[in-house]
């Protein structure tokens, strides 16, 4: 299950128990509505009460970060997970956003919000 909530280009998004293809696409349509109406988009990821996700997310995942890889300024995921934090730092190389770990949900908003969105391309 997730839920999703944007403003000024913020997209927050909190995974809760397993996080299914159903929850990915529900993602993937908000995020690109927000992309539509504010071109690049800052994304606020929050992981912490996610218990699993299924191999078609994984997949998807990485379709839509090939797809859409220009289109985020700024991506922080909140999570304690070694596995999600690893995962994130292999994201690095094939997605052009500026993508951060952080164990705290405050840190990783401040983090979001205090600088700057990149031009867009």
């Amino acid at each position: 299950m997730i839920a999703i909530d944007f403003k000024n280009n913020l997209v927050n998004v909190a995974v809760l128990g397993e996080f299914t293809l159903a929850d990915f696409k529900q993602f993937e349509e908000h995020v690109l509505y927000d992309i539509k109406l504010q071109g690049i988009a800052n994304l606020l990821v929050d992981l912490r009460d996610m218990l699993r996700y299924t191999v078609d997310v994984a997949w998807e995942e990485i379709k839509f970060t090939r797809e859409h890889q220009y289109q985020f300024g700024k991506v922080a995921i909140v999570t304690d997970n070694q596995w999600i934090t690893w995962s994130a730092w292999l994201q690095r190389f094939y997605f052009e956003a500026d993508i951060e770990v952080f164990s705290d949900y405050d840190e990783a908003v401040r983090w979001l919000t205090d600088s700057e969105l990149p031009p867009a391309a």
